[in-house]
């Protein structure tokens, strides 16, 4: 399998997490203070965890594409995997990035074009530091995401001040359980 990498690193953080309750047995419990020094793991493993809820398929507000966002060393991306109308009617070729304001990415399929760059989650379940893509005007903008609950996202676009922007709300397309 391709993935097997991921098999160790993903090994060690489900021990980590195991650990991590077994830290918080001992806490309440007040029975071994030295575990407490290890404490740090337990924060850590609740920081992952959290980090990657933003990984998954997600659709906009508009309906009209789904993005699928996925972590990358230690950023999120997001790419556009399906649009509801893939086909531009005029050319009867695959919709490209017409918009965009270098000639020569213009040629460029939409699917697959990857919209949400270098986002750094933050904590509190936010992710900032990255910028969003909007092929529709062929405009890139800074972005903060939000994560509301599991499922439900909020993406704030903006150019220099936050309160300028205007946010959009993405929901999750298989819900997390």
């Amino acid at each position: 399998m391709v993935l097997n990498f991921l098999w160790p690193r993903k090994a060690f953080v489900y021990t980590l997490a195991i650990f991590a309750h077994f830290l918080n047995y001992f806490e309440t419990k007040k029975d071994k203070a030295w575990f407490k020094a290890f404490g740090f793991v337990k924060d850590w493993s609740y920081i992952f965890f959290q980090a990657d809820k933003l990984t998954g398929i997600w659709e906009p507000g508009s309906g009209k594409a789904r993005v699928k966002i996925e972590k990358i060393a230690d950023k999120y991306y997001g790419k556009i995997v399906w649009l509801r109308e893939p086909v531009d009617p005029v050319t009867n070729a695959p919709k490209v990035d017409k918009n965009n304001p270098d000639e020569s990415m213009r040629t460029v399929p939409l699917k697959g074009y990857r919209m949400l760059k270098d986002f750094v989650f933050k904590g509190n379940g936010e992710w900032s530091d990255g910028t969003i893509y909007d092929p529709e005007n062929g405009s890139t903008y800074s972005c903060v995401i939000k994560l509301k609950d599991d499922n439900t996202l909020d993406i704030r676009g903006y150019v220099g001040v936050k309160a300028l922007g205007r946010t959009d709300v993405w929901k999750r397309l298989e819900a997390k359980k």
